[in-house]
């Protein structure tokens, strides 16, 4: 049952020095949403990824971001969302690591760093590799994957911390059409099999139109819910 929104942001205004970024935008995820976030480079997409995920300070009273219901300020529970960060293969590319040692790292804030991981972080390591269909594939050099295989095990390794909430900035980019395709097909299986509220942050407005429950622009500083599913269908009955 979803009853809370995963995000929610009002009146967020935010400067670099004299230069305005954003401009009194406000944004609802709800819990269980397939929410894509659109936007030009150079519109305030990083900046304002970077607000959401707590790597940016607010500010005074420059509006607000929830997450859960929570005000970031005050947010405790990160552990609660997962990011597949930009060109985040980038570092493991010529780093002699396995698949699944990739996911397992991304354990380690719980497990402790020097600690080895036991039966049960193992087992989620392989979940989160059946998660993403890419069981097979657990020894294998990640240098030696495909970009769209290497796309699904930084996917797996954002979801082995069994996260509420999924935040992906552009995942696409480097990949061939189908990878892409598979990939947006297995966000969509996630989001609506295993419970996990999506945000993606892409320019791949055409391929994923049919994926995504809520579409955001963001353009100029501002932002705009630009399509919804419901809105959509809508239309469509009162065409019929």
């Amino acid at each position: 049952v979803w009853d809370m929104d995963a995000i929610a942001v009002r009146e967020l205004d935010f400067s670099y020095g004299s230069s305005r970024i954003l401009k009194k935008i406000d944004l609802t995820v709800p819990e269980g949403r397939f929410a894509v976030l659109l936007g030009e480079n150079g519109a305030g997409k990083s900046t304002f990824l970077k607000l959401l995920l707590g790597e940016l300070p607010i500010g005074g009273g420059e509006g607000k971001i929830l997450l859960f219901g929570r005000d970031i300020r005050q947010f405790k529970s990160w552990q609660e969302l997962s990011c597949v960060p930009q060109s985040g293969m980038a570092s493991y590319q010529n780093f002699p690591a396995s698949a699944e040692e990739v996911v397992q790292a991304n354990l380690y804030a719980r497990i402790g760093r020097f600690r080895f991981a036991g039966k049960k972080e193992k087992e989620q390591v392989r979940q989160a590799l059946i998660q993403v269909g890419m069981e097979d594939f657990a020894k294998r050099l990640i240098g030696r994957l495909s970009g769209g295989q290497q796309q699904r095990i930084l996917l797996a390794r954002a979801l082995v911390n069994r996260p509420r909430l999924l935040i992906l900035d552009e995942p696409s980019s480097g990949m061939d059409e189908k990878s892409t395709e598979h990939f947006y097909r297995l966000l969509k299986h996630i989001n609506q099999k295993d419970n996990v509220t999506i945000l993606m942050v892409t320019h791949d407005r055409k391929r994923l139109e049919p994926f995504a429950d809520d579409i955001w622009l963001l353009e100029e500083g501002t932002m705009e819910l630009v399509k919804t599913r419901e809105r959509q269908e809508e239309n469509r009955d009162g065409d019929i």
